[in-house]
């Protein structure tokens, strides 16, 4: 056999290397198609929280590792630099952001109130232990500082609490016995007593069903929700605000939670359910997975059939998804904190809209390798402006929203954030090619012109394509996202051709849209976001 020249063997490699990545890039001899969005407007198919948009604080201590890599630094609860400038920026622009402390470790931590009489010590890795570590604490005054930064910040704080005090673990990971809330309750008393504030006390972190190292039976999980429910209900009576009672904080099993949510009956106010449909941060067609939609659509049954279960059952819960990280075990890195995992993380907040689910956290604001915020210097991914762009254009109400030509366009709608009109937004999961697309509402429709003072509803029975422009004055507002250099695994996210960065005083870069004559298709980019807010598009719906 001929033996290659040291150029021959370099060209390969080359031609190796490109064709790995070929498919997570932008491919420049793009072609154009055309295809249809599709808006029902005569009523929400579902309808979320004011503050849909959550993230997730954990507990994870920087020897927290996954697959060899250390993702976590300081990004626990314990030791976040809470007094760093994008961090709070960060969190501020959400005004607000629902923020869930909780994680696998909040089933080991105790609460250093005044009648605990346990050492407050940190985790310490123990592999031979449950979840690996030992008993961790939190100071009360690390809680202080925690309060006065959720304050400062304007977050609405959501605290899990530790389910397995008090309970014998078998070696089968059955947790047995009642909860013992002694130091939950203490805990809950400090906050009350010195005018704190928490949103919600969620029971729990992944304990139902089959459990993550440990389970709790549905009948027992719902004996000890009912007392957490009669605490806030004792501690909360002479306070304003009662806070909600959340739970199981777990993977979704139909069998255990109808079981569950009929023992809880009027005690708890939202059911909370993980998403971690990509698989391992390790797996090697994350990626591929990501730009499936088949593959994206997958998960929509477990969200189908928990609100079905909540329609059927006696209870007055809502769902909420109370921790979503795509592919768990931290994630990975230039792929979970990269550009393309918004089409997954806002394929999932358009999909559990439509299922009425009520909030979304994110796994997490910040650790691993999917955090909103990078973990060492605090500046975002770019899933958070994703995120933050959904809170200021997408309202309460989901449409029902369908789109004629590709698969590969992800299409939702709802109605506009405080303001008139609809917001669609389009995903192209395309690498080639650019669809050209027009939005026509189904069975009723209106156009509300500017000027116009009063707003009139036109009925009609067949479809009605738009845009259709009054005196030609109308325009809408485009918010195009799409990867720097059309790499998929940048970490630097465009909007309409700008890069979004921070300035050197931490601030938040301003989100501002184009201007297009309503008249024009929407062009969707090969490998692009686009966010469409049409202000005199008017449906029932939105009223």
């Amino acid at each position: 056999m001929k033996k290659m020249g040291c150029g021959q063997i370099w060209v390969c490699v080359l031609f190796l290397w490109l064709f790995q990545f070929s498919d997570n890039t932008v491919e420049s001899s793009a072609v154009e198609e055309k295809g249809t969005v599709f808006v029902y407007g005569r009523a929400a198919v579902g309808t979320v929280d004011e503050d849909f948009i959550c993230a997730t604080l954990d507990w994870w201590p920087p020897q927290k590792c996954d697959y060899g890599t250390c993702a976590w630094d300081h990004a626990s609860i314990l030791n976040l630099d809470l007094n760093n400038t994008v961090f709070q920026n960060a969190i501020k622009a959400f005004a607000p952001l629902k923020i869930r402390i909780g994680g696998t470790l909040q089933d080991l931590v105790i609460y250093e109130t005044p009648d605990q009489k346990q050492p407050c010590l940190p985790f310490t890795k123990n592999s031979s232990l449950l979840f690996g570590y030992t008993q961790g604490c939190l100071s009360m005054s690390r809680w202080n500082e925690l309060n006065t930064f959720f304050r400062k910040t304007g977050a609405k704080v959501i605290f899990g609490l530790n389910a397995l005090s008090g309970k014998n673990i078998k070696s089968n990971g059955e947790a047995v016995g009642a909860w013992d809330y002694t130091n939950a309750e203490s805990f809950i008393q400090f906050i009350v007593q010195n005018n704190h504030t928490v949103d919600g006390w969620e029971l729990g972190n992944e304990l139902c069903g089959n459990g993550i190292g440990a389970r709790v039976a549905a009948n027992q999980y719902a004996m000890d929700t009912i007392a957490l429910r009669n605490i806030v209900n004792r501690v909360y009576k002479n306070v304003s605000s009662m806070p909600l009672v959340i739970g199981p904080g777990g993977f979704f099993e139909a069998v255990w939670f109808t079981e569950y949510l009929n023992k809880t009956a009027d005690s708890l106010d939202a059911t909370t359910h993980h998403i971690y449909n990509l698989g391992p941060g390790v797996d090697e067609h994350l990626v591929e997975k990501i730009l499936d939609p088949s593959y994206l659509g997958q998960v929509a049954t477990t969200f189908r059939d928990l609100k079905n279960i909540i329609k059927n059952s006696s209870t007055k819960a809502v769902a909420w998804v109370g921790e979503s990280g795509g592919a768990y075990n931290s994630g990975r890195n230039l792929v979970s904190n990269a550009f393309v995992y918004s089409f997954w993380y806002l394929d999932q907040l358009g999909m559990t809209s439509i299922y009425d689910t009520k909030t979304y956290c994110r796994q997490s604001l910040i650790g691993g390798n999917y955090g909103l915020l990078n973990t060492t210097n605090f500046t975002p991914n770019p899933d958070y402006y994703s995120a933050l762009i959904w809170r200021r254009l997408m309202g309460r109400k989901a449409l029902f929203t369908s789109f004629s030509g590709t698969k590969k366009i992800r299409s939702y709608t709802h109605c506009a954030r405080q303001s008139k009109g609809i917001t669609v937004l389009l995903m192209n999961l395309d690498n080639t090619t650019t669809f050209m697309a027009k939005v026509e509402l189904n069975n009723t429709f209106s156009l509300r012109h500017k000027k116009q003072r009063k707003s009139s509803f036109k009925k009609r029975a067949t479809t009605s394509q738009l845009p259709w422009v009054s005196n030609g004055e109308n325009q809408r507002e485009e918010y195009h996202l799409t990867a720097k250099d059309g790499n998929l695994h940048s970490q630097t996210m465009l909007l309409n051709g700008n890069a979004l960065q921070v300035n050197s005083t931490g601030d938040i870069p301003l989100l501002e849209p184009i201007h297009v004559n309503s008249t024009d298709p929407i062009t969707i980019a090969p490998y692009s976001i686009v966010f469409v807010h049409m202000p005199s598009v008017g449906v029932p719906a939105c009223a």
